[in-house]
């Protein structure tokens, strides 16, 4: 916990920053640290206000900012909740497939293979670790309504998700598994998209002839303070399938 009146000890250093915005990273560090875990109660914001000596309103503000971004909601006389990854309906956040009859669904996973080794220099840059640090590497099948469609190749750090891959089942949803099992959520991700053919092994598991194009998604999923948390390389079939951004 903070000292009693710690964002104002650290306001008369820096009084650039406004005060919410130092609540508002106090918070953060929480949730990142997990002081307060996925579906935890938050104090209220007279607690608050009195731990870091601010007023109410600073703490409803910053709390009020978090509650848009997702990391935080709340229930109606009860209180303010750190989100689960369900709460913030991210089953679909960072899943931008959809059938051209519009639905959008989840796909099953099928795990083909799993490996511990060391990360290579690309490795190591995507996952802001050093070359030679333990990875997990995944192999993944997707099916929509039993048709394969996405071959994926995810690769973690072991010392943040220690043992992924050993698991059985390792559930379809790897993002709710990274916070259920590990009490690490995903918020933000970067990614790629370009076209590429199939390479032979790719192919015959997506039942395609070698050279058929695909969508090839790089991606990179972070956790609070852009730590990163798996890279994530996806190539799919878009027959039947789109790729869909919505802004705004």
């Amino acid at each position: 916990m903070a000292p009693r009146g710690e964002v104002r000890r650290l306001h008369r250093n820096r009084r650039d920053v406004p005060l919410y915005e130092m609540v508002d990273s106090l918070i953060r560090k929480r949730l990142v640290e997990n002081v307060w875990s996925p579906g935890a109660m938050l104090p209220s914001e007279i607690q608050l206000a009195r731990e870091f000596g601010v007023s109410q309103g600073t703490v409803r503000r910053t709390l009020d900012a978090l509650v848009a971004e997702g990391l935080l909601y709340r229930r109606q006389g009860v209180g303010t909740f750190v989100s689960e990854m369900e709460d913030r309906r991210s089953l679909f956040l960072f899943f931008n497939m959809v059938a051209d009859d519009g639905r959008q669904e989840m796909p099953a996973a099928r795990l083909l293979g799993a490996e511990f080794g060391q990360a290579n220099e690309e490795e190591a840059r995507r996952l802001a670790i050093a070359v030679g640090a333990p990875v997990r590497r995944l192999r993944r099948l997707r099916l929509f309504r039993e048709t394969p469609m996405i071959v994926e190749k995810v690769v973690v750090s072991d010392a943040l998700l220690p043992g992924l891959g050993t698991e059985v089942p390792l559930p379809d949803h790897l993002f709710r598994h990274y916070e259920v099992a590990y009490r690490v959520t995903v918020v933000e991700a970067d990614e790629t998209v370009r076209a590429v053919g199939a390479e032979p092994e790719d192919a015959a598991l997506l039942e395609l002839a070698v050279g058929t194009p695909l969508l090839q998604i790089d991606r990179v999923a972070y956790a609070l303070q852009r730590r990163p948390v798996e890279w994530r390389v996806s190539r799919c079939d878009t027959s039947g399938q789109s790729y869909r951004i919505h802004r705004g």
